[in-house]
């Protein structure tokens, strides 16, 4: 429960780059102040909307066909091949943003 106020003394031009950082985060304020105070690393990718987007309507179609697998409608032995192959595209996708945010990017990409 978030019950503690903090006052800090900044400047304008400060406090609106914070706000900045915080709106490309799409964090709240306070969400994103807590975090870079706890040392939290906080990373943006620009362009991973759409690419959630696209995994949605894959997972979604992908539900579907497990329903009508499952109703008798449709033979489908296996989903592995679609799901690996999706992996691979996520994957393809987080790397393909990455390389356009340049050398300098601060975003970093975990994979496991």
């Amino acid at each position: 429960m978030k019950d503690k106020r903090m006052s800090i003394r900044i400047s304008e031009t400060e406090l609106q780059r914070i706000h900045s950082k915080a709106n490309k985060a799409r964090m709240s304020f306070t969400e994103y102040v807590t975090k870079a105070c706890l040392g939290k690393q906080i990373f943006v990718i620009n362009g991973l909307d759409e690419v959630i987007r696209q995994q949605k309507a894959i997972g979604r179609n992908q539900n579907q066909l497990t329903t009508l697998c499952n109703m008798g409608k449709v033979n489908m032995a296996n989903l592995s091949e679609l799901t690996d192959e999706m992996q691979k595209q996520m994957l393809f996708s987080l790397m393909f943003l990455k390389k356009r945010g340049g050398e300098n990017s601060n975003s970093k990409i975990y994979c496991k």
